[in-house]
């Protein structure tokens, strides 16, 4: 039986039985990766302000600062391998996680309202990844629902956008990588809906109702949703250290299978 979700991100504070504020907070600490955020009445407004802290500094490559936040996550004790999202061997945790359970579908919709304030230093996305507790850690597939970054934005004159979708498979032997950013004559600046609809067979992509990719074999084991932007400090132009990129969200929703 279906199971519908939405937040409109209506009331004075998040949702914190859903979402957590963080940014993979296993591989640094929850102190260290705390999102800045604000519910302002149009919506989920997440922001990467001058001030916001590089995340696991000196050990991702490249630099980041990310505000997100996520509908799921744990990890195992200090000092294991265990956790959601390696960027390298060899990573262990730092700060052991308690397992949270807010919104993990298996196959359904997802479909989420927003619009985006991007530099060529930034980039905003909204992907749907491996929940990641089985014994191996193979469940890492990621079903991408938008990837945009502010240097492939058209000219203000002829707005469009290269939005990645599609398949990452990571350490998922059972996915083949179907990625792809093609350019759609959009405006980002504006509000868009961008959705995924997926079952065993087939993920279908779509930007306010059009179909821009088909993917055959996406995962169907629990997923968790991951809504970040990002700034990314080596691509500074050198005048632009002031800019505060930011995603704002007036609705996620959608409905799982299980």
């Amino acid at each position: 039986m279906a199971r519908p979700f939405a937040d409109r991100f209506t009331g004075p504070t998040l949702d914190t039985s859903v979402w957590l504020p963080h940014y993979l907070p296993a591989w640094s600490s929850r102190a260290a990766t705390a999102a800045s955020y604000r519910l302002d009445g149009a919506g989920l407004v997440l922001d990467v302000p001058v001030d916001h802290p590089v995340w696991c500094p000196g050990d991702h490559d490249p630099p980041l600062r990310v505000s997100g936040v996520q509908s799921g996550s744990w990890s195992g004790p200090v000092g294991s391998p265990y956790g959601q999202q390696r960027y390298r061997p060899g990573l262990t945790v730092r700060e052991e996680q308690p397992r949270f359970e807010g919104w993990l579908p298996t196959s359904g919709r997802v479909a989420v309202a927003a619009r985006m304030a991007l530099s060529t230093r930034s980039m905003a996305a909204l992907w749907l990844s491996g929940f990641e507790d089985d014994p191996d850690q193979l469940q890492c597939g990621e079903l991408c629902v938008f990837e945009v970054f502010g240097r492939a934005l058209g000219p203000a004159s002829d707005p469009s956008a290269e939005v990645g979708v599609g398949i990452k498979p990571f350490r998922d032997p059972a996915l083949v990588d179907d990625f792809a950013a093609p350019r759609i004559s959009i405006d980002v600046s504006e509000p868009h809906t961008y959705a995924v609809d997926w079952d065993a067979d087939e993920a279908v992509f779509t930007v306010d109702d059009e179909v821009v990719r088909r993917c055959a074999s996406p995962p169907t084991y629990p997923l968790q949703l991951m809504l970040a932007v990002f700034d990314f400090p080596e691509r500074s132009v050198g005048d632009d250290d002031d800019l505060v990129p930011s995603v704002t969200v007036s609705e996620i929703s959608g409905w799982s299978s299980a």
